[in-house]
Protein backbone atom coordinates (compact mmCIF):
# COMPACT_ATOMS: atom_id res chain seq x y z
CA UNK A 1 0.00 0.00 0.00
CA UNK A 2 1.51 3.68 -0.91
CA UNK A 3 0.72 6.05 1.63
CA UNK A 4 0.14 9.87 -0.11
CA UNK A 5 0.05 12.91 1.05
CA UNK A 6 -1.84 15.91 -0.38
CA UNK A 7 -0.26 19.46 -0.19
CA UNK A 8 -2.59 22.06 -1.85
CA UNK A 9 -4.05 25.42 -0.31
CA UNK A 10 -7.18 24.97 -2.79
CA UNK A 11 -9.50 22.18 -0.79
CA UNK A 12 -11.52 21.56 -3.75
CA UNK A 13 -8.03 20.20 -5.51
CA UNK A 14 -7.36 18.37 -2.91
CA UNK A 15 -10.75 16.97 -3.21
CA UNK A 16 -9.75 16.23 -6.69
CA UNK A 17 -7.00 14.19 -5.81
CA UNK A 18 -8.88 12.29 -2.91
CA UNK A 19 -11.67 11.26 -5.36
CA UNK A 20 -9.07 10.02 -7.99
CA UNK A 21 -7.04 7.76 -5.26
CA UNK A 22 -9.64 6.84 -3.18
CA UNK A 23 -10.93 3.79 -5.23
CA UNK A 24 -7.38 2.52 -6.07
CA UNK A 25 -6.89 -0.68 -3.99
CA UNK A 26 -2.85 0.21 -3.82
CA UNK A 27 -3.32 3.93 -2.59
CA UNK A 28 -4.14 5.50 0.59
CA UNK A 29 -4.70 9.16 1.41
CA UNK A 30 -2.78 9.06 4.38
CA UNK A 31 -4.19 13.35 5.15
CA UNK A 32 -4.36 16.84 3.58
CA UNK A 33 -2.13 19.53 3.97
CA UNK A 34 -3.10 23.57 2.77
CA UNK A 35 0.55 24.95 3.18
CA UNK A 36 4.20 23.97 3.24
CA UNK A 37 4.98 24.72 6.65
CA UNK A 38 1.87 21.74 8.00
CA UNK A 39 3.80 19.58 5.00
CA UNK A 40 6.57 19.49 6.81
CA UNK A 41 4.64 18.49 9.94
CA UNK A 42 2.15 15.82 8.76
CA UNK A 43 5.01 14.07 6.66
CA UNK A 44 6.95 13.65 9.84
CA UNK A 45 4.17 12.47 11.55
CA UNK A 46 2.22 10.31 9.05
CA UNK A 47 5.58 9.24 7.28
CA UNK A 48 3.61 9.28 3.76
CA UNK A 49 5.23 7.05 0.63
CA UNK A 50 4.69 9.78 -1.75
CA UNK A 51 3.63 13.72 -1.17
CA UNK A 52 1.96 15.18 -3.76
CA UNK A 53 3.40 18.53 -3.42
CA UNK A 54 1.74 21.94 -4.90
CA UNK A 55 4.33 24.94 -5.97
CA UNK A 56 2.70 27.95 -5.59
CA UNK A 57 1.34 28.26 -2.15
CA UNK A 58 1.55 31.26 0.46
CA UNK A 59 3.14 31.53 3.25
CA UNK A 60 6.04 28.36 2.88
CA UNK A 61 5.55 27.47 -0.61
CA UNK A 62 6.14 23.61 -2.01
CA UNK A 63 9.63 25.00 -2.62
CA UNK A 64 11.15 25.13 0.95
CA UNK A 65 8.80 22.10 2.05
CA UNK A 66 10.08 20.04 -0.11
CA UNK A 67 13.52 20.88 1.06
CA UNK A 68 12.57 20.44 4.92
CA UNK A 69 11.15 17.37 4.17
CA UNK A 70 14.22 15.95 2.52
CA UNK A 71 16.13 17.79 5.43
CA UNK A 72 14.55 15.70 7.79
CA UNK A 73 15.70 12.55 6.12
CA UNK A 74 12.44 11.23 5.35
CA UNK A 75 12.11 8.70 2.93
CA UNK A 76 8.99 10.21 1.70
CA UNK A 77 8.84 10.92 -2.28
CA UNK A 78 7.89 14.57 -3.24
CA UNK A 79 6.14 14.65 -6.74
CA UNK A 80 5.02 18.24 -7.42
CA UNK A 81 2.59 20.00 -8.97
CA UNK A 82 2.27 22.94 -11.01
CA UNK A 83 -0.01 24.77 -13.36
CA UNK A 84 2.47 25.83 -15.89
CA UNK A 85 4.50 23.49 -17.79
CA UNK A 86 8.77 23.91 -17.35
CA UNK A 87 8.03 27.21 -15.04
CA UNK A 88 10.73 28.62 -13.13
CA UNK A 89 9.94 26.59 -10.07
CA UNK A 90 10.52 23.26 -11.79
CA UNK A 91 14.82 23.20 -11.51
CA UNK A 92 14.47 24.38 -7.78
CA UNK A 93 12.18 21.52 -6.89
CA UNK A 94 14.30 19.16 -8.69
CA UNK A 95 17.52 20.64 -6.68
CA UNK A 96 15.39 20.80 -3.35
CA UNK A 97 15.01 17.05 -3.54
CA UNK A 98 11.50 16.56 -5.61
CA UNK A 99 11.82 12.88 -7.12
CA UNK A 100 10.58 14.44 -10.57
CA UNK A 101 7.24 13.92 -12.40
CA UNK A 102 5.67 12.23 -15.22
CA UNK A 103 5.89 13.37 -19.27
CA UNK A 104 6.68 16.93 -18.17
CA UNK A 105 9.54 18.32 -15.46
CA UNK A 106 6.59 18.45 -13.33
CA UNK A 107 3.21 16.59 -12.99
CA UNK A 108 0.51 19.10 -14.46
CA UNK A 109 -2.58 19.91 -11.66
CA UNK A 110 -4.62 18.94 -15.40
CA UNK A 111 -2.93 15.90 -16.50
CA UNK A 112 -5.73 12.91 -17.02
CA UNK A 113 -6.61 10.56 -13.76
CA UNK A 114 -4.48 7.91 -15.02
CA UNK A 115 -1.14 9.51 -15.39
CA UNK A 116 -1.27 11.25 -11.78
CA UNK A 117 -1.61 7.58 -10.72
CA UNK A 118 1.08 6.53 -13.04
CA UNK A 119 3.16 9.08 -12.16
CA UNK A 120 2.60 8.20 -8.21
CA UNK A 121 2.70 4.95 -8.72
CA UNK A 122 6.63 4.71 -10.22
CA UNK A 123 7.99 7.38 -8.18
CA UNK A 124 6.73 5.44 -5.11
CA UNK A 125 8.49 2.07 -6.76
CA UNK A 126 11.77 4.24 -6.37
CA UNK A 127 12.24 5.25 -10.08
CA UNK A 128 12.04 8.06 -12.10
CA UNK A 129 9.07 9.38 -14.22
CA UNK A 130 10.62 11.90 -15.59
CA UNK A 131 10.71 10.97 -19.73
CA UNK A 132 14.36 10.93 -21.25
CA UNK A 133 12.87 13.63 -24.01
CA UNK A 134 11.24 15.57 -21.74
CA UNK A 135 14.80 15.78 -19.82
CA UNK A 136 16.63 17.13 -22.30
CA UNK A 137 13.96 19.61 -22.88
CA UNK A 138 14.77 20.13 -19.28
CA UNK A 139 18.72 20.71 -19.60
CA UNK A 140 17.95 22.77 -22.83
CA UNK A 141 16.23 25.30 -20.57
CA UNK A 142 17.88 25.39 -16.95
CA UNK A 143 21.36 23.97 -17.84
CA UNK A 144 22.69 27.29 -19.02
CA UNK A 145 21.65 29.15 -15.77
CA UNK A 146 23.68 26.70 -13.64
CA UNK A 147 27.14 28.55 -12.51
CA UNK A 148 30.36 26.62 -13.28
CA UNK A 149 31.65 25.37 -10.20
CA UNK A 150 35.09 26.36 -8.72
CA UNK A 151 35.29 24.18 -6.30
CA UNK A 152 37.33 20.34 -6.08
CA UNK A 153 36.11 17.76 -8.05
CA UNK A 154 33.13 15.85 -5.83
CA UNK A 155 33.65 12.60 -7.41
CA UNK A 156 37.49 12.37 -6.39
CA UNK A 157 36.48 12.74 -2.11
CA UNK A 158 33.82 9.71 -2.66
CA UNK A 159 34.25 7.04 0.19
CA UNK A 160 33.35 4.52 -2.80
CA UNK A 161 35.03 6.06 -5.99
CA UNK A 162 32.74 5.23 -8.92
CA UNK A 163 34.57 2.96 -11.76
CA UNK A 164 35.52 3.86 -15.42
CA UNK A 165 32.51 2.42 -16.45
CA UNK A 166 29.88 4.41 -13.75
CA UNK A 167 31.74 7.43 -14.98
CA UNK A 168 30.47 6.87 -18.59
CA UNK A 169 27.13 5.90 -17.73
CA UNK A 170 26.82 9.17 -15.14
CA UNK A 171 27.98 11.35 -17.68
CA UNK A 172 25.33 9.66 -19.91
CA UNK A 173 22.64 10.10 -17.64
CA UNK A 174 23.75 13.44 -16.96
CA UNK A 175 22.71 14.05 -21.43
CA UNK A 176 19.32 12.95 -20.66
CA UNK A 177 20.06 9.08 -22.15
CA UNK A 178 17.87 6.25 -21.35
CA UNK A 179 18.48 3.26 -20.21
CA UNK A 180 18.03 1.88 -23.83
CA UNK A 181 20.11 4.39 -25.46
CA UNK A 182 22.87 4.29 -22.98
CA UNK A 183 22.99 0.62 -23.19
CA UNK A 184 23.20 0.88 -27.29
CA UNK A 185 25.91 3.91 -27.00
CA UNK A 186 28.32 1.68 -24.34
CA UNK A 187 27.10 -1.81 -26.07
CA UNK A 188 26.06 -3.33 -22.67
CA UNK A 189 22.32 -4.46 -22.02
CA UNK A 190 19.45 -2.52 -20.39
CA UNK A 191 19.99 -4.72 -17.14
CA UNK A 192 23.52 -3.69 -17.27
CA UNK A 193 23.06 -0.11 -17.36
CA UNK A 194 20.42 -0.47 -14.81
CA UNK A 195 22.77 -2.03 -12.26
CA UNK A 196 24.90 0.99 -12.62
CA UNK A 197 22.31 3.36 -12.57
CA UNK A 198 21.49 2.11 -8.86
CA UNK A 199 25.14 1.91 -7.59
CA UNK A 200 25.90 5.51 -9.30
CA UNK A 201 22.96 6.42 -7.37
CA UNK A 202 23.65 4.79 -3.96
CA UNK A 203 27.31 5.92 -3.89
CA UNK A 204 26.41 10.09 -4.61
CA UNK A 205 23.60 9.71 -2.32
CA UNK A 206 20.81 10.78 -4.82
CA UNK A 207 17.67 9.74 -4.99
CA UNK A 208 16.51 9.61 -9.14
CA UNK A 209 17.80 10.42 -12.50
CA UNK A 210 16.74 13.61 -12.22
CA UNK A 211 19.21 14.47 -8.97
CA UNK A 212 21.98 13.10 -10.99
CA UNK A 213 21.20 15.58 -13.80
CA UNK A 214 21.25 18.41 -11.54
CA UNK A 215 24.23 17.34 -9.40
CA UNK A 216 26.27 16.59 -12.72
CA UNK A 217 25.86 20.29 -14.30
CA UNK A 218 26.27 21.95 -10.49
CA UNK A 219 29.38 20.01 -10.17
CA UNK A 220 31.11 20.66 -14.02
CA UNK A 221 30.87 16.52 -14.43
CA UNK A 222 29.26 17.63 -18.08
CA UNK A 223 28.98 21.24 -19.31
CA UNK A 224 26.21 21.88 -21.76
CA UNK A 225 26.77 21.80 -25.47
CA UNK A 226 29.50 19.72 -24.81
CA UNK A 227 29.52 15.77 -25.24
Amino acid sequence: MVGVLLVDDQPLLRLGFRSVLNPEPDLEVLGEAGGGAEAVTMTRALRPDVVLMDVRMPGMDGIEATRRIIADGSPAKVVVLTTFDLDEYVYDALRAGASCQKNNPSLLKDAAPAELLHGIRVVAAGESALAPAVTRRLIARFAEQVPVPERPDPLAALPDPLTGREHEVLRALAKGLSNREIGARLHLSELTIKVHVGRILTKLGLRDRAQVIVFAYEHGIVRPGRE
